[in-house]
């Protein structure tokens, strides 16, 4: 997707701030009825330029042709444009492994994610772990707690003073569920991670048949 390029830059400029690097540009079909929502590209996302690349990747993959989805039917994006790293130091070595964005970063990032939802305008919004269910519709919701379920309400966007977030007029569908990764470092998920793709699948007939 083509950011407005002044938004962008001021964005970017703000982010040499923090521990990020990089950028990757939300990417499918501008007119998608599905939206994935992640945390934040990785170091493979960052280096390929695609988003849920790797072993994430691959889970996903195999997740959307278990429904008969496209990547190229759907759009993909995440809270944070830039991949946010740790500095870990072992004797000389210094590593920089991904990690979790602050709240600062994401709201840094908000303004890019509030044009995405507004151009796309998608039927259901998948939130694809804590960042970005919480940055949809709060910190009092989690994943653990909402996956699989829909919820119809509206979701937040950054305030014009860039200070706090507030409620959108529209209501959206929002569809909680485990990034594809969690089953790397959790294999128990993967019966409830499988039930919770067929519901989306589900969902998405459902959508589809109501548009008809």
């Amino acid at each position: 997707m083509e950011y407005p390029s002044q938004l962008k830059q001021e964005i970017m400029e703000k982010s040499k701030e923090f521990q990020l690097e990089g950028f990757l540009p939300g990417k499918g079909a501008e007119n998608a009825e599905v939206m994935l929502v992640a945390e934040a590209p990785g170091k493979t996302e960052i280096e390929k330029q695609v988003p849920f690349s790797g072993q994430a990747g691959k889970g996903l993959d195999a997740a959307l042709d278990r429904i008969r989805l496209n990547r190229k039917d759907i759009y993909m994006t995440s809270v944070v444009r830039c991949r946010p790293y740790s500095v870990k130091k072992k004797g000389e070595k210094r590593s920089y492994p991904n990690r979790t964005p602050s709240k600062t970063e994401i709201r840094l990032f908000a303004p890019l994610f509030d044009f995405e939802v507004v151009t796309v305008q998608p039927k259901i919004i998948v939130a694809m772990g804590n960042s970005a269910l919480k940055r949809l519709l709060g910190n009092q919701y989690n994943v653990s707690n909402y996956h699989g379920q829909t919820l119809r309400q509206p979701i937040l966007k950054l305030s014009k003073d860039r200070k706090t977030y507030e409620e959108t007029q529209k209501d959206y569908m929002i569809f909680p569920m485990y990034h594809p990764a969690a089953i790397l470092y959790n294999r128990n998920l993967k019966e409830t991670m499988a039930n919770d793709w067929d519901r989306l699948s589900e969902l998405i007939q459902e959508v589809i048949t109501e548009k008809k």
